[in-house]
Protein backbone atom coordinates (compact mmCIF):
# COMPACT_ATOMS: atom_id res chain seq x y z
CA UNK A 1 0.00 0.00 0.00
CA UNK A 2 2.80 2.38 0.84
CA UNK A 3 4.45 1.64 -2.51
CA UNK A 4 1.25 2.51 -4.36
CA UNK A 5 0.95 5.81 -2.48
CA UNK A 6 4.58 6.60 -3.25
CA UNK A 7 4.05 5.97 -6.97
CA UNK A 8 0.93 8.16 -6.96
CA UNK A 9 2.79 10.96 -5.18
CA UNK A 10 5.65 10.77 -7.67
CA UNK A 11 3.23 10.90 -10.61
CA UNK A 12 1.50 13.92 -9.08
CA UNK A 13 4.80 15.75 -8.58
CA UNK A 14 5.87 14.88 -12.14
CA UNK A 15 2.62 16.20 -13.59
CA UNK A 16 2.97 19.36 -11.51
CA UNK A 17 6.53 19.95 -12.75
CA UNK A 18 5.53 19.36 -16.37
CA UNK A 19 2.60 21.74 -16.00
CA UNK A 20 4.82 24.46 -14.54
CA UNK A 21 7.39 23.95 -17.33
CA UNK A 22 4.74 24.12 -20.04
CA UNK A 23 3.28 27.26 -18.47
CA UNK A 24 6.67 28.96 -18.33
CA UNK A 25 7.39 28.07 -21.97
CA UNK A 26 3.99 29.32 -23.08
CA UNK A 27 4.41 32.58 -21.16
CA UNK A 28 7.90 33.05 -22.61
CA UNK A 29 6.67 32.42 -26.15
CA UNK A 30 3.77 34.81 -25.65
CA UNK A 31 6.10 37.45 -24.24
CA UNK A 32 8.47 37.10 -27.18
CA UNK A 33 5.56 37.36 -29.58
CA UNK A 34 4.32 40.50 -27.85
CA UNK A 35 7.82 41.97 -27.90
CA UNK A 36 8.17 41.26 -31.61
CA UNK A 37 4.79 42.81 -32.29
CA UNK A 38 5.63 45.91 -30.28
CA UNK A 39 9.03 46.27 -31.94
CA UNK A 40 7.53 45.85 -35.40
CA UNK A 41 4.82 48.39 -34.63
CA UNK A 42 7.44 50.81 -33.31
CA UNK A 43 9.54 50.39 -36.47
CA UNK A 44 6.50 50.91 -38.66
CA UNK A 45 5.55 54.10 -36.82
CA UNK A 46 9.10 55.42 -36.95
CA UNK A 47 9.47 54.68 -40.67
CA UNK A 48 6.17 56.40 -41.37
CA UNK A 49 7.33 59.43 -39.37
CA UNK A 50 10.60 59.58 -41.30
CA UNK A 51 8.76 59.44 -44.65
CA UNK A 52 6.51 62.24 -43.50
CA UNK A 53 9.51 64.37 -42.46
CA UNK A 54 11.20 63.92 -45.84
CA UNK A 55 8.11 65.46 -47.45
CA UNK A 56 7.14 68.09 -44.89
CA UNK A 57 10.51 69.32 -43.61
CA UNK A 58 12.81 70.57 -46.35
CA UNK A 59 16.41 71.40 -45.57
CA UNK A 60 18.80 69.64 -43.17
CA UNK A 61 16.03 68.08 -41.05
CA UNK A 62 14.39 66.49 -44.06
CA UNK A 63 17.72 65.24 -45.38
CA UNK A 64 18.54 63.62 -42.05
CA UNK A 65 15.21 61.82 -42.14
CA UNK A 66 15.94 60.63 -45.68
CA UNK A 67 19.36 59.30 -44.66
CA UNK A 68 17.88 57.40 -41.73
CA UNK A 69 15.14 55.93 -43.91
CA UNK A 70 17.62 54.74 -46.54
CA UNK A 71 19.86 53.21 -43.90
CA UNK A 72 17.09 51.38 -42.06
CA UNK A 73 15.46 50.07 -45.26
CA UNK A 74 18.73 48.70 -46.66
CA UNK A 75 19.84 47.07 -43.42
CA UNK A 76 16.47 45.48 -42.75
CA UNK A 77 16.18 44.05 -46.28
CA UNK A 78 19.69 42.57 -46.10
CA UNK A 79 19.02 41.08 -42.68
CA UNK A 80 15.83 39.38 -43.88
CA UNK A 81 17.52 38.02 -47.03
CA UNK A 82 20.47 36.52 -45.15
CA UNK A 83 18.38 34.99 -42.37
CA UNK A 84 16.03 33.45 -44.93
CA UNK A 85 18.89 32.05 -47.06
CA UNK A 86 21.11 30.67 -44.30
CA UNK A 87 18.53 27.98 -43.48
CA UNK A 88 19.06 26.46 -46.96
CA UNK A 89 22.66 27.50 -47.70
CA UNK A 90 25.22 27.00 -44.93
CA UNK A 91 27.81 29.06 -46.79
CA UNK A 92 25.86 32.22 -45.95
CA UNK A 93 26.90 31.97 -42.30
CA UNK A 94 30.11 33.86 -43.03
CA UNK A 95 28.16 36.56 -44.84
CA UNK A 96 25.77 36.74 -41.88
CA UNK A 97 28.73 37.23 -39.54
CA UNK A 98 29.99 40.09 -41.71
CA UNK A 99 26.54 41.65 -41.68
CA UNK A 100 26.47 41.57 -37.87
CA UNK A 101 29.69 43.55 -37.83
CA UNK A 102 28.24 45.95 -40.37
CA UNK A 103 25.08 46.26 -38.28
CA UNK A 104 27.12 47.66 -35.40
CA UNK A 105 28.25 50.54 -37.64
CA UNK A 106 24.70 50.93 -38.94
CA UNK A 107 23.17 51.20 -35.46
CA UNK A 108 25.84 53.69 -34.42
CA UNK A 109 25.14 55.83 -37.50
CA UNK A 110 21.36 55.63 -37.00
CA UNK A 111 21.72 56.74 -33.36
CA UNK A 112 23.89 59.68 -34.42
CA UNK A 113 21.40 60.76 -37.07
CA UNK A 114 18.59 60.56 -34.50
CA UNK A 115 20.50 62.81 -32.09
CA UNK A 116 21.19 65.36 -34.82
CA UNK A 117 17.49 65.68 -35.55
CA UNK A 118 17.16 67.76 -32.37
CA UNK A 119 20.32 69.83 -33.07
CA UNK A 120 19.41 73.54 -32.78
CA UNK A 121 22.55 74.79 -34.54
CA UNK A 122 21.65 74.65 -38.21
CA UNK A 123 25.07 75.76 -39.40
CA UNK A 124 26.82 72.94 -37.53
CA UNK A 125 24.25 70.50 -38.90
CA UNK A 126 24.80 71.66 -42.48
CA UNK A 127 28.57 71.25 -42.06
CA UNK A 128 28.10 67.65 -40.87
CA UNK A 129 25.81 66.58 -43.68
CA UNK A 130 28.49 65.69 -46.30
CA UNK A 131 30.28 63.36 -43.88
CA UNK A 132 26.98 61.77 -42.83
CA UNK A 133 25.97 61.20 -46.45
CA UNK A 134 29.30 59.53 -47.17
CA UNK A 135 29.02 57.20 -44.14
CA UNK A 136 25.44 56.31 -44.98
CA UNK A 137 26.44 55.55 -48.55
CA UNK A 138 29.25 53.25 -47.46
CA UNK A 139 27.08 51.28 -45.04
CA UNK A 140 24.14 50.91 -47.43
CA UNK A 141 26.43 49.99 -50.35
CA UNK A 142 28.01 47.21 -48.29
CA UNK A 143 24.61 45.96 -47.14
CA UNK A 144 23.24 46.01 -50.68
CA UNK A 145 26.30 44.12 -51.93
CA UNK A 146 25.73 41.31 -49.41
CA UNK A 147 22.02 41.16 -50.19
CA UNK A 148 22.43 41.02 -53.98
CA UNK A 149 25.20 38.44 -53.66
CA UNK A 150 22.85 36.23 -51.63
CA UNK A 151 20.11 36.72 -54.23
CA UNK A 152 22.48 35.88 -57.10
CA UNK A 153 23.70 32.76 -55.33
CA UNK A 154 20.15 31.53 -54.71
CA UNK A 155 19.19 32.27 -58.32
CA UNK A 156 22.28 30.44 -59.60
CA UNK A 157 21.40 27.34 -57.60
CA UNK A 158 17.84 27.53 -58.90
CA UNK A 159 19.08 27.86 -62.51
CA UNK A 160 21.42 24.87 -62.14
CA UNK A 161 18.66 22.75 -60.68
CA UNK A 162 16.30 23.83 -63.46
CA UNK A 163 18.90 22.97 -66.14
CA UNK A 164 19.42 19.49 -64.69
CA UNK A 165 15.69 18.95 -64.43
CA UNK A 166 15.13 20.11 -68.01
CA UNK A 167 17.80 17.71 -69.29
CA UNK A 168 16.19 14.78 -67.45
CA UNK A 169 12.77 15.73 -68.81
CA UNK A 170 14.15 15.88 -72.38
CA UNK A 171 15.65 12.40 -72.03
CA UNK A 172 12.43 11.00 -70.62
CA UNK A 173 10.34 12.68 -73.31
CA UNK A 174 12.55 11.18 -76.02
CA UNK A 175 12.21 7.73 -74.48
CA UNK A 176 8.43 8.07 -74.31
CA UNK A 177 8.25 9.03 -78.01
CA UNK A 178 10.33 6.00 -79.14
CA UNK A 179 7.33 3.74 -79.75
CA UNK A 180 8.26 2.51 -83.29
CA UNK A 181 10.74 -0.28 -84.07
CA UNK A 182 13.33 0.64 -86.68
CA UNK A 183 13.87 -1.75 -89.66
CA UNK A 184 17.35 -3.33 -89.77
CA UNK A 185 19.70 -1.71 -92.26
CA UNK A 186 20.22 -3.62 -95.53
CA UNK A 187 17.10 -5.77 -95.30
CA UNK A 188 14.70 -5.78 -98.28
CA UNK A 189 10.99 -6.32 -97.95
CA UNK A 190 9.78 -9.71 -99.28
CA UNK A 191 6.65 -10.18 -101.37
CA UNK A 192 4.00 -12.34 -99.79
CA UNK A 193 3.45 -15.74 -101.38
CA UNK A 194 0.35 -16.34 -103.43
CA UNK A 195 -2.30 -18.09 -101.38
CA UNK A 196 -3.10 -21.68 -102.23
CA UNK A 197 -6.59 -23.13 -102.55
CA UNK A 198 -6.72 -23.91 -98.86
CA UNK A 199 -5.46 -20.45 -97.97
CA UNK A 200 -7.92 -18.84 -100.35
CA UNK A 201 -10.75 -20.77 -98.80
CA UNK A 202 -9.59 -19.85 -95.31
CA UNK A 203 -9.21 -16.21 -96.30
CA UNK A 204 -12.90 -15.85 -97.18
CA UNK A 205 -14.70 -13.75 -94.69
CA UNK A 206 -18.27 -14.03 -96.04
CA UNK A 207 -20.20 -17.18 -95.05
CA UNK A 208 -20.99 -19.68 -97.75
CA UNK A 209 -24.52 -20.43 -98.89
CA UNK A 210 -25.72 -23.94 -99.79
CA UNK A 211 -25.91 -22.96 -103.48
CA UNK A 212 -22.35 -21.68 -103.60
CA UNK A 213 -21.05 -24.76 -101.83
CA UNK A 214 -22.89 -27.07 -104.32
CA UNK A 215 -21.56 -25.16 -107.33
CA UNK A 216 -18.01 -25.31 -105.96
CA UNK A 217 -18.28 -29.07 -105.38
CA UNK A 218 -19.60 -29.67 -108.92
CA UNK A 219 -16.53 -28.00 -110.43
CA UNK A 220 -14.21 -30.41 -108.66
CA UNK A 221 -13.44 -33.72 -110.51
CA UNK A 222 -14.72 -36.81 -108.79
CA UNK A 223 -12.10 -38.91 -107.11
CA UNK A 224 -11.30 -42.05 -109.15
CA UNK A 225 -13.25 -40.94 -112.24
CA UNK A 226 -11.42 -41.38 -115.56
CA UNK A 227 -11.60 -38.69 -118.12
CA UNK A 228 -12.33 -39.81 -121.72
CA UNK A 229 -9.59 -39.17 -124.24
CA UNK A 230 -10.52 -37.39 -127.45
CA UNK A 231 -10.78 -39.63 -130.62
CA UNK A 232 -9.12 -38.39 -133.78
CA UNK A 233 -9.91 -39.63 -137.39
CA UNK A 234 -6.43 -40.94 -138.17
CA UNK A 235 -6.41 -43.25 -135.23
CA UNK A 236 -7.19 -46.92 -135.95
CA UNK A 237 -10.20 -48.42 -134.42
CA UNK A 238 -9.50 -51.15 -131.95
CA UNK A 239 -9.78 -54.62 -133.54
CA UNK A 240 -12.47 -56.76 -131.94
CA UNK A 241 -11.29 -59.81 -130.18
CA UNK A 242 -12.08 -63.11 -132.03
CA UNK A 243 -14.16 -65.53 -130.23
CA UNK A 244 -13.03 -69.06 -130.20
Amino acid sequence: MEAVLTVIALLFVLCLVLGVYATVKAVGAAKRGVDRTIAQARRTVEDTTLRARTLTQPGPAGELAELRLRLRTSMRATQDALHAGVTEDESLKEALGLFKRLSAHGHELDAELRRLEAEPDRQALVSRLPELRERTERVTRSADSLRWAAHDRARRFADDDLDALSAQIDVEAGALRHWTREQPTGSTPSWPEAPGPEDAASSQTWPETPESRTAREQTRPALGARTQRPVYPWQRKPRPESTR
